[in-house]
């Protein structure tokens, strides 16, 4: 793994320095798109809606619309003046409940690594929170945004889970549920029967993505067999250019042809050397008439 950032914990009056690090991963299956007709990567460029032209990266900034229609242009520069675009400090805001915090409010998992020789500090702040059954609330700055996060232990090893700010969570409001009976006592009993007949303890490695196990059956099958459907894939493309730089050859390209065509009207004059010739050939006839007279 890769540390993302670099930071400290300030718990108290201790300072424990730490290295983040994504706790999860994606390992679904990636796919782009293609021309149907010849298996062709399609590519898309950054065209500018104003002036029309292609776009480089180092060109482009973000902009806010207001709502009474007014675009706010911000540079680096400007997210750079934000208190939040230097902070490198996890603070511990207080310590609370483990069951106290909702699920739906975890967002992104990180894994915290001690950055210092002596992670004394952090192996204490670990077994505090392990032992007292509480989780640390604590602000997290990533990517030049702060947000409240969840500080826990696991397995010795502490790890932050982002949460989502009340207000991003909607209410779950469903006019189908008011005014519904409650369940009678018979009904009750039988569904905590069924409940307690398919208890078991969680463990996620009983569980795999099938979905996700059956595509790559699929695409090794295919690619074994051939077919139409199986393309080799281009140098070009297997080289691992990004999608800029093959737009950019692409674009130069387009401007070799067009020059091209433009230029090849110059071309048109050579045609007059069919004159020249019969000019030779009335000299050529003419002098042999004077050698006859001759």
């Amino acid at each position: 793994m890769r540390s993302i950032w670099k930071g400290s914990i300030a718990f108290g009056l201790v300072n424990v320095p730490v290295k983040v690090y994504s706790a999860t991963e994606d390992h679904d299956i990636k796919f782009h798109q293609v021309h149907a007709k010849d298996g062709g990567r399609i590519k898309y460029n950054r065209v500018c809606t104003e002036c029309g032209n292609v776009v480089q990266y180092a060109d482009i900034d973000k902009a806010y619309d207001s709502d009474d229609g007014v675009r706010v242009v911000l540079t680096d520069d400007d997210f750079g003046k934000l208190p939040a675009a230097e902070k490198h400090e996890i603070p511990v805001l207080q310590f609370v409940p483990t069951d106290q915090i909702d699920p739906i409010l975890f967002e992104k998992s990180y894994y915290l690594e001690p950055d210092s020789s002596s992670p004394k500090a952090y192996v204490l702040l670990a077994t505090a929170l392990s032992e007292s059954d509480r989780t640390a609330l604590v602000h997290f700055t990533l990517r030049q945004r702060t947000r409240l996060a969840a500080m826990r232990s696991r397995d010795g090893v502490l790890v932050i889970q982002t949460l989502l700010w009340p207000d991003e969570v909607r209410e779950a409001s469903f006019p189908s549920l008011d005014n519904v009976d409650k369940p009678k006592a018979k009904e009750l009993a039988m569904a905590e029967t069924l409940v307690d007949s398919m208890a078991e303890d969680f463990d996620p490695t009983e569980f795999t993505d099938d979905y996700q196990v059956q595509l790559r059956e699929l695409l090794d099958e295919m690619i074994s067999s051939g077919g139409k459907k199986v393309i080799p894939v281009a140098e070009t493309e297997k080289a691992g250019e990004d999608a800029e730089v093959v737009d950019l050859v692409a674009a130069l390209q387009r401007s070799v042809d067009a020059a091209g065509k433009k230029a090849a009207p110059a071309k048109k004059p050579a045609k007059k050397a069919p004159a020249k010739t019969a000019a030779k050939k009335t000299a050529s006839k003419s002098t042999a008439s004077e050698r006859k007279r001759a």
